[in-house]
Order: structure tokens, then sequence, then C-alpha cells
């Protein structure tokens, strides 16, 4: 089955206003800056984005918090992201915060059909609060729910028509799992390859997962934060 469709405008073409969606990437990395882009561009807007951060300023998740196309971003970590601090802390954005692992293995969960997993992480603090919680071998545990979402927006290093994934180093974090939690996953790649030319053994989602892949085009890269050796003397 061919899934290729010929860039991010069309691969998003029934993202409506009130969506969930899913955005891979840690930081900078790994982020599907076309997809994101041409949500900006569309202009949907009341969003629901579970993503570990939200970009910059100027630069991925940045972009549709600029035009407050986000109404509620579940994350991990505000990171450098000026307005998403702003938006915050003046009531304009609705954001719930979760420990990282919580996190990933809440995704995990809703692409693995696991109703709910009890952790130790988030015990006696804001995080348990509403949460049903229980005591296992003397350790007090607190239930947490998984997270789904309507889309799922990934991006991979190289991806065949049938929908195929290959990530590279860091880009692994949260892709492959969100590509696996929502009920329509569109794939941004750098590379698209012929079927048949990716190790089997090497693939790291599954087409069966992906509903719509594309090229993408002009990615830029950037490194959110640079932090520089000293010369010595």
């Amino acid at each position: 089955m061919n899934k290729v469709v010929s860039n991010a405008i069309e691969a998003i073409h029934d993202i409506e206003d009130g969506a969930t969606l899913m955005a891979g990437g840690f930081g900078l990395c790994g982020i599907p800056e076309n997809l994101i882009a041409a949500l900006r561009d569309k202009g949907v807007k009341d969003l629901t984005v579970i993503s570990n951060n939200a970009g910059v300023d100027d630069f991925g998740l940045g972009l549709l918090l600029q035009t407050r196309q986000i109404k509620k971003m579940i994350s991990t970590y505000v990171g450098e992201n000026e307005i998403f601090e702003q938006q915050f802390l003046n009531g304009e954005l609705e954001v719930e915060l979760i420990p990282q692992g919580t996190f990933a293995e809440r995704i995990r969960a809703g692409g693995a059909g696991i109703a709910g997993f009890y952790t130790p992480t988030g015990v006696g603090t804001l995080v348990e609060e509403g949460k049903e919680k229980r005591t296992f071998d003397g350790r007090e545990y607190i239930l947490e729910r998984p997270l789904k979402a309507d889309f799922a927006l990934v991006k991979a290093w190289k991806g065949d028509a049938m929908g195929n994934l290959v990530y590279r180093k860091t880009a692994r974090n949260f892709n492959p799992m969100m590509a696996t939690a929502a009920k329509i996953t569109i794939a941004e790649v750098e590379q698209l390859v012929p079927v048949g030319s990716l190790d089997g053994d090497h693939i790291h989602t599954p087409g069966i997962f992906v509903k719509r892949i594309f090229q993408g085009v002009n990615h830029e890269k950037r490194i959110e934060k640079r932090t520089y050796r000293q010369k010595s003397r």
C-alpha cells in the first residue's frame, strides 16, 4: 500500500479545530518541522498538544503558541520557550506537566492498549492529586492513565512508501511510541526510500502504524542550547 502524500499541507488536510495531537521529538531534535508549519498556515485552533516540550519562541511548536492555536499543552518541560512560560503564568494556556518517565510510559501504554499502570513517581507531590493511590510491598504508588491522540505527527530519518520508519539517535525519543498511540499517524521523513531498501531488522516503526508519509523539505535542525567548553590555557 502506497501511503505517500505530496507535502505537509496534504498530510494534515483532515486535522480540524479542537483536535488532540502528539508531536514527536526531544527539544528541537526530531521534531516534525514541516507539519508544524503547515498547521500554523492552516490556522486550526483550540488544539491539545502532547509533546515533551514546546520548542522555542520562533521554531517548532513555538510557532503555534505565537498564533495562539494551542489551547492545552501536555508536557514535561517548559524549556527555553518564553511564550509558553508567559501564556502559562497568565492563565492563557492550560498546561499539564508530567514527570518525563511517566509521560513516556503513558504514551507507550496508550499505544499498547494498557488501561493504566502504577508508579511511585510523584507520590507525596502535586502529581498525585486526584489520582488513585495504592500500596504494594510497603511502598505507595499512584495510578496513571494512558495518553492517546487523534493524530501523531512524527519525524523520521528514513521511511518508505509503506510507512516503515527508521529514526536516528536522539530523534528516537518519543517519536516511536507516539506513532503507536494515535488514530492517525503522519510521518515526515528526511529521506523517502524505495520499498525493500530498509533493513527489516533496523526498522523502528513498522508501516502498519503509519497512515501517511511524505519527504520533508528545508529541515533546519536547530540546536536549542549550546554549551561550550572553555579553552585550557
